[in-house]
């Protein structure tokens, strides 16, 4: 349902915009030509749905801002990445995203396909989606007995692949630091100094608790998926980036990951707990199924926290910045007399997002070595013994 409302809103935000321009090419060829001039001149109307999904969701390329020059011509600030692609009939192809020309262009045979074509050609919306790259036959008709294999790297995993590099130099980095002898006899240093403090609270706050005699033997992963998180949300705080963290797949193999950990840490009074509650014969057949979908749910709400939590602060900033342009576009000096509100509005909640990275983090770290200390000792008591210590 949430896709199919996505969808719907691009498509209602490029059909008015497709009008609009229909509007003025009809205009164009009525006016004089004094006139048709004027309405070149004229600036592309500011699209909030287009700003907001174009950052949001996924993409070829890193976009980082837009900027028109004194004879009008527009240039886009972007880093085009690579496209493999490979069909069985075709066979491999390889090339830069920035052939397609944001879609104007064919390139060998292929077209980055929006939604006006898919309905012009009346394809199936759950097969083609806009910005698909589909093959295409000689009169620019999508070819749909030609199958193709996307394998290019979006900037999600050209970010995470990032992320991941940083996060094994600096850990590298750090414990070879460490080997030295350096933040051992002596104090730490640079990265050490910075890095110690919160690798200290992740083992005492969020591991001992939790896992009790056995928090050594998960402390690697917990630190792991913390850092990992937290890299991801940080880097993505950066205008142009992509917002990793607040990518369902992204969310969803880490919930995923934390689940099988989570099972390879369960015993035998886990299993029995959850087929044969402790409780009145009675109620036996109400509890089994609740506690066989709580296992499920548990990584279900580690998913959806983080990706809920990253989204809406990224949504949140684009929709301030974009009033601006929406004022503006009903008066120069509304805009310009509500740019100050804006961009202090927008300091402030980048500020907040910058808090949130590190308390999701946190809480993912927190609530997987939680799960992880109720799988190897099982029953509710250990959670109510937790509860406990938070308070004391």
């Amino acid at each position: 349902m949430t896709l199919r409302s996505v969808k719907s809103l691009l498509v209602a935000g490029f059909s008015i915009f497709s009008l609009f321009l229909s509007v003025s090419a009809f205009c164009q060829d009525q006016l004089p030509e004094t006139e048709q001039s004027t309405k070149k001149e004229e600036k592309k109307e500011f699209d909030p749905n287009e700003v907001i999904f174009g950052h949001v969701l996924d993409a070829h390329e890193f976009h980082f801002f837009s900027f028109e020059t004194r004879d009008g011509v527009e240039h886009e600030a972007k880093v085009p990445l690579p496209v493999f692609l490979y069909s069985p009939q075709k066979g491999f192809s390889a090339f830069m995203f920035s052939k397609f020309n944001a879609g104007e262009n064919t390139y060998k045979g292929y077209e980055l396909i929006s939604y006006k074509k898919i309905e012009a050609q009346h394809l199936d919306d759950a097969v083609y989606h806009d910005g698909q790259i589909v093959a295409v036959d000689e009169n620019g008709n999508i070819n749909p007995s030609i199958k193709v294999y996307d394998l290019s790297p979006t900037r999600n995993v050209v970010q995470m692949i990032i992320a991941l590099t940083l996060l094994v130099w600096v850990m590298l980095s750090v414990a070879k630091r460490y080997k030295k002898g350096e933040g051992v006899t002596t104090a730490p240093k640079g990265l050490q100094s910075l890095l110690e403090p919160v690798i200290i609270f992740v083992q005492d706050e969020v591991a001992k608790p939790n896992l009790g005699n056995k928090y050594r033997k998960y402390l690697p992963y917990l630190l792991t998926v913390f850092f990992f998180i937290l890299i991801n949300s940080l880097v993505g705080l950066i205008p142009g980036t992509a917002n990793v963290a607040g990518n369902i797949a992204f969310t969803f193999i880490l919930a995923l990951i934390s689940f099988i950990v989570i099972m390879f840490s369960t015993n035998k009074h886990y299993w029995l707990h959850i087929i044969n509650p402790p409780v009145p014969i009675g109620i036996k057949p109400i509890l089994i199924p609740v506690e066989i979908l709580g296992i499920f749910t548990k990584p279900f709400a580690l998913c959806i926290r983080l990706f809920a939590n990253m989204i809406a602060g990224h949504i949140i900033i684009i929709c301030l910045t974009s009033l601006i342009f929406i004022f503006g576009a009903i008066s120069v000096a509304a805009g310009w007399g509500f740019s100050p509100v804006s961009v202090a509005f927008v300091i402030f909640i980048y500020f907040i997002e910058i808090l949130v990275a590190f308390l999701q983090a946190y809480i993912f770290a927190a609530l997987t070595a939680v799960f992880i200390g109720q799988a190897f000792e099982g029953g509710h008591n250990d959670v109510d013994h937790y509860e406990d210590k938070l308070l004391v």
